[in-house]
C-alpha cells in the first residue's frame, strides 16, 4: 500500500493529485486549512481508497510538526509528499507592493515546503525509499514585471528542489520539480484579492491548463520505474511560450 501527503488538498492542482492518486489506489492524508473541504473529499476518496486529513497552515512551523507527528502509526510511513500548497498575493511593481504580501508568499511557498518536507523526509531517510514533489512555478524560471517577490519564492522553490535532490540520492530518496504556467484554479482569483473580473482576464483568449492536466503529469512522475526520477519538468499551455510570451485571441 502506497501513501501520499498532499497539501493545498482542498481546491486546484492539489484536488486533482487527490483524485488521480486516488484511482491508481494511492491511500491519501489530505492536508490543508479549510477542514470542511478535506471531509467533503476525503468522504468522496474514501470510497476508494484510505483517506485521513490533517488541518494546518503551512506557514506555522509548530502546527506542521504537530499534526504529522499526530498521524497514527499505519499513516507514518509516507511514501510520496506533494508541496502543492502556495499562493500568490498581489502582482504591484517593487515600489508598490505591500510587505505583507510578500512575507506570506515566502512564509507559504517557501518556508511552508520547508516546514512539511523536514516533517516528513526522517522517516524516508529511515527507510531508504520516499518521493518528493514540489509544485514550483514558471516564475521559478523566468522573472518577469511585477513579479518580484512570488518569482523570489518559485526561485527558491527550484533551488530547494534541486538541493533536495542532491542531499536526499544517497538515500534513494526521488525528488521532482512540477514547473507549470497558466493553470486556471483560484490562484488568480487569491493573487487579486477576489477581484473575478482581473483573476478572468488573466486566462482571457486562450486555454490555460487545467488542474487535471498538471495531476496527470504528476501522477506520471511518481509512477515511474524504481529507477527512473522525473527531475524537473516544465508545462505550459500550447498558448504560452514564456512568463511573458503568450498568444491570445
Amino acid at each position: 500500500m502506497k501513501i501520499a501527503l498532499i497539501t493545498g488538498a482542498t481546491s486546484g492542482i492539489g484536488k486533482a493529485t487527490a483524485e488521480i492518486f486516488a484511482q491508481h489506489n494511492i491511500h491519501l492524508i489530505l492536508c490543508g486549512r479549510r477542514e470542511d473541504r478535506l471531509h467533503e473529499l476525503a468522504q468522496v476518496l474514501s470510497k476508494s481508497v484510505k483517506t485521513t486529513t490533517l488541518t494546518f497552515d503551512v506557514s506555522n512551523r509548530e502546527d506542521v510538526f504537530k499534526q504529522i507527528e499526530s498521524l497514527p502509526d499505519e499513516w507514518k510511513n509516507i511514501d510520496i509528499l506533494v508541496n502543492n500548497a502556495g499562493n500568490a498575493h498581489g502582482l504591484a511593481s517593487t515600489d508598490k507592493a505591500e510587505l505583507a504580501d510578500w512575507e506570506a508568499m515566502i512564509d507559504i511557498n517557501v518556508k511552508g515546503l520547508m516546514y512539511v518536507s523536514k516533517a516528513v523526509i526522517p522517516q524516508m531517510v529511515e527507510r531508504k525509499t520516499g518521493h518528493i514533489v514540489n509544485l514550483g512555478s514558471i516564475a521559478g524560471k523566468e522573472v518577469y514585471p511585477n513579479g518580484n517577490a512570488y518569482c523570489a519564492s518559485k526561485f527558491a522553490v527550484d533551488a530547494l528542489n534541486d538541493g533536495m535532490r542532491m542531499d536526499l540520492v544517497q538515500y534513494g530518496i526521488k525528488v521532482t520539480a512540477i514547473n507549470p504556467g497558466l493553470v486556471e484554479t483560484e490562484f488568480s482569483l487569491v493573487r487579486f484579492k477576489g477581484d473575478e473580473e482581473k483573476a478572468k482576464n488573466v486566462y482571457k483568449g486562450l486555454t490555460p491548463l487545467s488542474a487535471q492536466d498538471v495531476a496527470e503529469v504528476i501522477y506520471f512522475a511518481v509512477s515511474r520505474p524504481a529507477h527512473v526520477n522525473i527531475a524537473d519538468v516544465m508545462v505550459l499551455p500550447t498558448a504560452q511560450a514564456s512568463a511573458t510570451v503568450v498568444v491570445r485571441k
